[in-house]
């Protein structure tokens, strides 16, 4: 077929308004994918991405939340092939590796990409956002990043999962491991927490305490589950949370703000042996101080949830199945739809609390 030229986002240089231009997506070699986007969602990560806060390596690709339909594959793909309707993973398991021996694969130290580089047109090569690259008809990714799902799913809703929604809903259900009767606060509810408080909710928490201080977030964390919601601008969280748990505190607290403040409330506003589990992404110059006396003498669990400690070729159609049955509302968290030239405008809206997701549909 060769290679295609498409137009896509690019970010140039860091702080400056991303853009569309052209692109040139290569014909899949050994492992490889080439996927059709449908739908992408914009996401924080690919903010920071055009803010250097991930790396320097620009330019980049940007997008990475999708899904599509698998255009062509390279040599030696077996299990994926042409028209098969898939989310993209931004973790591929390489299965070999020490943690993927020790059966813990998301933690995989050689999670798959692409090996072949897509490129401007002068040739000079691409750093896909998180391995995908997908603000672009095209993209070129490791067979292995491509998880077939139920294509009755709509392309809009369906991408999510493959970061956002899974990092939340994974922190509840795979990290933080909610189980029913418990129960749970998250501070934050853009995307992420929101996914937290349907997981938490999917789950069988019987108290879910959304924490924000935005009333439509709160507004939007009812519609996902949460039974109680903390207007942290106007009442101390933590005493609330307490004052809604008996005075002991919750027995899971999702973090998905990555704010050292928000961290200590959540820290202090677990019950006796509480899980703390952090989502919220933080910036790298930031640091935490803690009281080691309570670290020892409140025991539980401080964990961080990475992509929701997931494996994306297991939980990526159980979530797809709980949305086809009505129980995970994906549609929920599409504020808009847009086309690919208005990503700039949608990071602003994003910036201002106005959207838990633009989509972009292609």
């Amino acid at each position: 077929m060769g290679a295609q030229t498409v137009d896509a986002v690019v970010a140039r240089k860091k702080g400056a308004a991303v853009g569309l231009e052209r692109v040139i997506v290569p014909d899949p070699g050994p492992g490889e994918a080439r996927v059709r986007v449908r739908a992408c969602g914009v996401c924080h990560t690919d903010l920071h991405y055009r803010e250097g806060a991930i790396n320097d390596d620009y330019p980049f690709l940007l997008g990475h939340e999708a899904a599509g339909t698998v255009e062509s594959v390279g040599e030696g793909v077996t299990g994926l092939a042409p028209g098969d309707y898939v989310v993209l993973a931004w973790r591929a398991p390489c299965g070999t590796c020490r943690a993927c021996r020790r059966g813990m694969a998301w933690y995989c130290f050689d999670s798959r990409n692409a090996t072949q580089p897509m490129t401007l047109a002068d040739g000079t090569p691409l750093s896909p956002a998180l391995g995908i690259g997908a603000f672009s008809p095209l993209t070129l990714v490791a067979a292995g990043q491509c998880v077939p799902v139920d294509p009755a799913a709509r392309p809009e809703a369906a991408g999510l999962i493959g970061c956002g929604v899974m990092a939340g809903f994974g922190a509840a259900v795979n990290t933080g491991r909610v189980t029913r009767g418990e129960t749970v606060a998250v501070i934050g509810c853009g995307g992420v927490g929101n996914a937290a408080v349907a997981g938490a909710s999917i789950a069988g928490a019987r108290k879910i305490i959304a924490v924000d201080v935005d009333e439509r977030k709160l507004a939007w964390a009812r519609h996902f589950g949460a039974t109680d919601i903390v207007d942290a601008r106007s009442v101390d969280p933590v005493a609330t949370i307490r004052e809604l748990t008996d005075g002991f505190g919750a027995d899971v607290v999702i973090e998905a703000v990555g704010r050292p403040e928000t961290y200590r409330q959540a820290f202090d506003a677990r019950d006796l042996a509480g899980r703390l589990v952090l989502v919220g992404v933080p910036d790298p110059t930031m640091t935490v101080e803690l009281p080691l006396l309570e670290v020892f003498g409140r025991g539980g669990h401080l964990s961080s949830s990475w992509y929701g400690d997931c494996l994306p070729s297991r939980d990526f159609p159980i979530l797809i199945d709980l949305y086809r049955r009505g129980r995970l509302d994906l549609d929920a968290f599409v504020t808009e739809t847009i086309g690919i030239e208005g990503v700039e405008e949608a990071f602003a809206r994003m910036q201002r609390g106005e959207v838990l997701r633009s989509v972009v549909v292609l």
